[in-house]
C-alpha cells in the first residue's frame, strides 16, 4: 500500500493565519534578562578599584550565563507551543543562537571572575584558579560541568558537526543536561545575589526547577503516553526512487494525534540498529484514522537503514511538531516548491492546502522524481497543477531566480510560497522570492538541518 491519501474537496477560500507567538516570546525572554541584570544591580553597591570593575562584571556574566542555561534547556524540551506556533526550524536558530551566547558568557565569567579574583588576592591567575576549583564551595562539580558544556558548543560548531556522524552529536548534545546540572549548585553557594536572599534564590530554583519539570513532561511523560497508547509498528516499506523509501506506520487511534499536513514527528525505529537515535521525518501524505507515512532519502547511516526495515518493526515517535501548515496561509493561492526528499511535506500539503495550489518540483531527473504519480493523481482530482523544472540533457540546472519565477507565475506576490528542500536550494529560493517582491509573511519555511 504505498497511496495512503484519501480524496477530499479543498475549499476554495483560504482560512486567515494564526499570528505566531514568537515576538512574544523573544519579548519575554528579553525581559528575563533585565530582570537578571537588575538583580546584579539591586545587589550591588559602589564598585571600586580594577579588582572590583573585573569581578563585578564577571558577576553580571556569570548570572546572565547562568540564565542562559536555563533557557537552552526550555528550547529543548519541545513545548507545543513553540514546535508548533512558533516552528521548529525558528526554535533551532534560537536554541544555537543561544548556545553561543552562552559559551561567550561562560568564558567571560570564567575570565573576568579569576582575573578579579587574582587581583583582589594579589595572586597569579594560576594559584587562584586551582584555589578556586579545589577549595570553593561546588567549584569541583562546576568545573566538570563546565567542561561538558565546552565539548557541546565545540561538537556543534558547524565546521565539527560536518565531520561528525549525527548520532554521536546527538548524544554529546545530551550531555547539556547534566552539564546545567552540575554547574547549578555554585551559583547559590557563591552567588552573592542569592546569599542571604530568600526571594531571588526562590526564583532561581523556580526558573529551573519550571524547565526540568518541562522537560520531564514533554520529552519523558507525553511521549510515553503516545507510545503506550497508539502502540506504532512498521506496515510496509516502499521504494519511491533510487535511495528513497516510504514507510507506511500502523497504530491504534493514530487521529487523535492530531497531526496535520507539513508537519513531521521524530522517529525511533527498534530495528536495524536504529533504536538508538531519534530523527525527525515528515509526513509524506496526510494522516489517517490508523495510518501515518514518511518518505526518507538515504543521506546517512540512519536514513540508510531505513529501507530495511521489516513490517511489524516497533515504532517510538514524538510529535507532531512542525509550523508549516495550512495555518500559515494568507491568500487563496499557494506555490508550493520544493527539491529532493523536501517534496514529502509538500506532498501532503499539495493534497490538503485549501484554494488554488500549484506545485513545483525540483529534482536532477524524472527518475528522481519520488510520489510523482501520487502528485499527478492529486493535481487531476482537485484541478490543480504539477511542473517541474529537471536538469537539461547537459545536466545544466535550470533558473529558479527571480525573472524565472515572475515569468511562470505572473501573480507570484499574491501567492503564499511553502518551501521546503536543502539548506542552500531554500536559501537561494528565498532571496530569489524576495527580489520578485512576494512579502517576507508570505514565504514558509521549516529547515530540518540539525
Amino acid at each position: 500500500m504505498t497511496t495512503v491519501y484519501e480524496r477530499r474537496t479543498a475549499p476554495a477560500v483560504a482560512p486567515a493565519a494564526r499570528r505566531s507567538p514568537a515576538g512574544a516570546v523573544l519579548a519575554l525572554l528579553w525581559a528575563g534578562a533585565a530582570a537578571v541584570v537588575a538583580l546584579w544591580w539591586a545587589d550591588t553597591g559602589s564598585v571600586v578599584g580594577s579588582a572590583g570593575w573585573l569581578t563585578g562584571a564577571g558577576r553580571i556574566a556569570g548570572l546572565l550565563c547562568g540564565y542562559a542555561c536555563a533557557v537552552l534547556v526550555g528550547m529543548m524540551a519541545r513545548v507545543p507551543l513553540l514546535e508548533r506556533r512558533v516552528g521548529s526550524d525558528r526554535v533551532a536558530r534560537w536554541h544555537a543562537m543561544a548556545g553561543r551566547y552562552t559559551i561567550c558568557l561562560l568564558v567571560a565569567h570564567i575570565t573576568l571572575i579569576l582575573l578579579g579574583y587574582a587581583a583582589q588576592d594579589r595572586a597569579s591567575l594560576w594559584h587562584e584558579t586551582v584555589t578556586v576549583v579545589l577549595d570553593y564551595p561546588d567549584m569541583l562539580k562546576a568545573t566538570f560541568g563546565t567542561l561538558i558544556l565546552f565539548a557541546v558548543g565545540i561538537t556543534s560548531a558547524r565546521a565539527v558537526r560536518r565531520r561528525t556522524s549525527y548520532e554521536f552529536w546527538y548524544y554529546v548534545h545530551l550531555l547539556t543536561y547534566a552539564a546545567v546540572f552540575l554547574a547549578f549548585f555554585h551559583q547559590l553557594s557563591l552567588g552573592n545575589e542569592f546569599n542571604g536572599h530568600a526571594g531571588a534564590t526562590a526564583a532561581w530554583y523556580a526558573l529551573y526547577l519550571g524547565v526540568a519539570a518541562l522537560v520531564v513532561w514533554f520529552r519523558v511523560l507525553v511521549p510515553l503516553r503516545l507510545n503506550l497508547r497508539h502502540r506504532m509498528r512498521v506496515e510496509s516499506v516502499h521504494r519511491e526512487a533510487p535511495g528513497v523509501y516510504s514507510v507506511v506506520v500502523k497504530g491504534r487511534r493514530l487521529d487523535e494525534l492530531g497531526a496535520r499536513a507539513g508537519q513531521f514527528f521524530r522517529w525511533r525505529f527498534f530495528g536495524e540498529g536504529m533504536g538508538w537515535t531519534s530523527t525527525p521525518y515528515s509526513l509524506s501524505a496526510p494522516p489517517r484514522r490508523d495510518l501515518m507515512r514518511i518518505t526518507v532519502k538515504a543521506l546517512g547511516d540512519h536514513s540508510a537503514a531505513v529501507s530495511l526495515l521489516r513490517p511489524g518493526t516497533r515504532v517510538w515517535a514524538e510529535g507532531p511538531y512542525g509550523s508549516m501548515t495550512e495555518d500559515r496561509q494568507t491568500s487563496a493561492k499557494s506555490l508550493l516548491i520544493g527539491a529532493g526528499v523536501g517534496i514529502t511535506p509538500l506532498r501532503a500539503l499539495f493534497e490538503t492546502l485549501p484554494g488554488e495550489v500549484t506545485l513545483l518540483y525540483r529534482a536532477r531527473t524524472a527518475e528522481d522524481l519520488a510520489l510523482g504519480g501520487e502528485l499527478e493523481a492529486i493535481a487531476r482530482w482537485r484541478g490543480a497543477k504539477v511542473l517541474y523544472a529537471l536538469n537539461g540533457p547537459d545536466g545544466r540546472r535550470p533558473s529558479l531566480s527571480a525573472q524565472s519565477l515572475r515569468a511562470t507565475f505572473p501573480d507570484l506576490a499574491g501567492h503564499d510560497v511553502y518551501i521546503c528542500g536543502p539548506h542552500g536550494f531554500a536559501r537561494e529560493l528565498y532571496e530569489a522570492l524576495r527580489t520578485a517582491g512576494v512579502p517576507d509573511r508570505r514565504i514558509h519555511h521549516e529547515s530540518f538541518e540539525l
